[in-house]
């Protein structure tokens, strides 16, 4: 028998990484044989002579994630799904350019009852980003007939459990009309799609990465194209063995040929291992996006003052109503007011309502100068890509629809809309105009663009790559900001895809992301670890605190680093308005305190530090935010009695603590005795100050 060939490849390039190449000449016994290993920091990553792979870690105390070799790349031709491999051939070269690192080429080859499909498995590992490999896969027909494809699955893993409770946890980035939670325990029997691309008429994309962590380790998987991809991240926990299944795969939709000679190519996708929640692993694919090309927007620091929205009075507010909220909302210490749904014709024709507004649009730039005479800022509210079956606009210029697959329009049922098709020029220009109506004309100094369906758009059939009206979608959120800024340089672009976790392609082209309609203050939290996780400096706004638990807690918004926001009406409600926001004398007496409060510590502007606790597994759950040297954090707990810790000290200094909304001094601690005990109700916001 002949012997293995053992090759040592140390200190390759910025990163400190091993790889060891193990190969095998004899067929037979390569079956039982690895013919690569790779460790890139923490993640260990193998393949054995059918191409299979598993998954391991080196992190403290992690153990075992997975038991064997796993069909981790495979595709379904017509039923069959080709798992097993032969290996053939491995290369390995080094990654030039802007991104330096390393690259491996296994070949390996499918035979059997008369079809022949090669599988090149490309493996990329990046020097600046430890804990982390990406996978690509080109498969070629080699069979003398031609064959149908059904889909192909990278980053296919089943993770063992270890009986956590719960099982596992997961952050989950697709949308859907269920608008559910983006991080949730998983327990036995657990499934969800995950599809990125239209979900329901309305919802669609997201951020394209599952990952699911338990106690001592987490592995997120999903895909690293530059613009939005119709793929399916599937989570799934079994019932047999409570074991967790996650993948990234391509359905096609339809009969696809696989013609002799031709290949697939899937997308490059990834697998990356950390300790703790979905922070540090979210984190990471974000700055590999960037360094890939994705651009995100500079901090606009009017972006993080507080806002009041005038959605309070809804849609059938009137002018004299917003007017006379103006002095309590300069009294209370809010910087922006925001003109919301309700102004317009219909959704398309953007002139205002002349049974509302009999002066026509001028009265919209009286009131732009009512708000900017008490030193306030004005946003409005805008639904693009979204225009009325009736509007003017659409009859004239019906072209600027999606039109789907059977000839008919995709409809946008929360507004009784239709999509616009974002790559057409009559869209662009028509859009064009109404940010120069609201922002040039009117003098807005920001832009609120809401609704789900600004997500996604499903594949327009006029188009000669029906698929471009779905991957445009970006670009065309960036011409709106590109356009606005051009206006007024500072204009704040709001995003508010309500309800839809965002996706992370139009995330570059918003300078204010937003908690969307959240349905609960867990809700408001999880998504702003999403957003520091993806955007660390954008502003992240906690949405209209009456849409958190009780509508009144300031406390989630604040203690996560949110920028503060209400819809409160003042002096009176309007009558038509479904439910009652007034400001009382009782409630006006904490709103004050919150919004002082707030524009004191400007937390939303400082650093969060998301991988110090895991928004899961630790109780309380915990969040923190550096200033000047002093540490806040914020504890959160429907009723807490016991320990909390304080991680994240410098090392060697003793602490202050306080509870700084109560002004309440809770004693000192020490880096290395950095706990106390304590109890409270909901949530506990406590300043610790080093000692000099």
């Amino acid at each position: 028998m002949k012997m293995h060939r053992k090759l040592l490849i140390k200190n390759l390039i910025l990163s400190s990484f091993i790889f060891v190449l193990l190969i095998s000449c004899n067929s037979q016994e390569a079956s039982k044989k690895q013919v690569l290993k790779i460790e890139n920091e923490k993640l260990v990553f193998e393949i054995d002579s059918k191409l299979y792979t598993k998954i391991s870690t080196s992190l403290p105390e992690a153990k075992l994630l997975m038991g064997d070799f796993q069909s981790s790349e495979n595709v379904t031709i017509g039923n069959t799904v080709l798992k097993d491999f032969e290996f053939k051939t491995l290369n390995e070269k080094k990654l030039e350019g802007p991104i330096p690192g390393k690259e491996w080429v296994v070949i390996g080859l499918y035979e059997k009852d008369g079809l022949k499909v090669s599988k090149k498995l490309i493996l990329r590992l990046y020097g600046n980003f430890p804990d982390l490999i990406s996978t690509q896969v080109t498969y070629t027909n080699e069979s003398k007939e031609d064959v149908f494809v059904k889909q192909w699955v990278n980053n296919s893993y089943t993770i063992s459990s270890k009986g956590d409770e719960p099982l596992f946890w997961a952050f989950q980035g697709s949308s859907t009309t269920e608008r559910s939670d983006w991080v949730t325990p998983l327990e036995e029997g657990y499934y969800k799609k995950n599809y990125m691309g239209m979900n329901d008429t309305d919802y669609g994309s997201g951020i394209p990465v599952t990952s699911v962590w338990r106690p001592d380790v987490n592995i997120a998987v999903g895909h690293l194209a530059l613009v939005p991809k119709m793929v399916s991240l599937p989570t799934e926990v079994t019932a047999k063995d409570k074991s967790a299944f996650i993948s990234v795969l391509e359905d096609y939709e339809e009969r696809t040929p696989f013609k002799a000679g031709e290949s697939i190519t899937t997308l490059e996708t990834f697998v990356s291992v950390s300790k703790g929640d979905y922070y540090a692993n979210l984190s990471r694919y974000s700055n590999l996006m960037q360094a890939k090309g994705i651009k995100m927007v500079e901090t606009e620091d009017e972006a993080f003052e507080p806002i009041w929205c005038a959605w309070g009075y809804e849609r059938k507010f009137t002018l004299d109503e917003i007017v006379k909220t103006l002095p309590k909302v300069k009294e209370l210490g809010i910087k922006w007011a925001v003109l919301d749904d309700g102004f317009q014709i219909a959704e398309g024709d953007w002139d205002v309502d002349p049974k509302k507004f009999p002066k026509g649009n001028i009265e919209i730039k009286e009131l732009v100068d009512d708000i900017h005479s008490y030193g306030l800022k004005a946003k409005i509210w805008w639904t693009p890509l979204a225009a009325d079956p009736h509007s003017k606009n659409l009859q004239e210029q019906p072209e600027m629809m999606v039109v789907q697959k059977d000839g008919s329009p995709q409809f946008i049922t929360w507004w009784n809309a239709y999509y616009l098709s974002p790559t057409k020029e009559e869209t662009i220009n028509h859009t064009k105009k109404i940010i120069t109506l609201f922002m040039k004309e009117w003098g807005f100094d920001g832009l609120k663009m809401d609704g789900q369906h600004m997500n996604a758009v499903a594949p327009d059939y006029t188009l000669d790559n029906p698929n471009d009206s779905f991957e445009g979608v970006p670009a065309f959120f960036q011409m709106i900001y590109d356009e606005a800024r051009s206006i007024k340089p500072n204009a704040v672009v709001e995003n508010c895809p309500c309800g839809a976790c965002m996706s992370f392609f139009n995330m570059p082209s918003m300078n204010q992301a937003v908690s969307s309609d959240p349905t609960s203050s867990w809700q408001v939290r999880h998504k702003g670890k999403t957003y520091k996780a993806l955007v660390p400096h954008t502003a992240y706004y906690g949405d209209h605190v009456e849409l958190s638990d009780n509508a009144n807690d300031f406390a989630t918004s604040f203690g996560i680093g949110a920028v503060l926001g209400t819809k409160f009406t003042w002096p009176k409600d309007n009558p038509d308005a479904e439910a009652s926001y007034l400001l009382t004398p009782e409630k006006e007496v904490i709103w004050k305190k919150w919004f002082s409060l707030y524009n004191e510590k400007m937390l939303s502007k400082e650093p969060y530090l998301g991988n110090l606790y895991d928004i899961g597994y630790d109780k309380p759950e915990t969040h923190v935010i550096t200033k000047d040297g002093n540490v806040y954090y914020a504890f959160y707990a429907d009723d807490w009695n016991g320990k909390i810790a304080f991680r994240g000290l410098q090392e060697g200094l003793n602490y202050t603590i306080k509870d700084y909304f109560n002004d309440k001094d809770l004693g000192t601690i020490s880096s290395d005795k950095a706990f106390i005990e304590i109890s409270f109700k909901d949530y506990l916001l406590i300043e610790a100050t080093p000692i000099q």
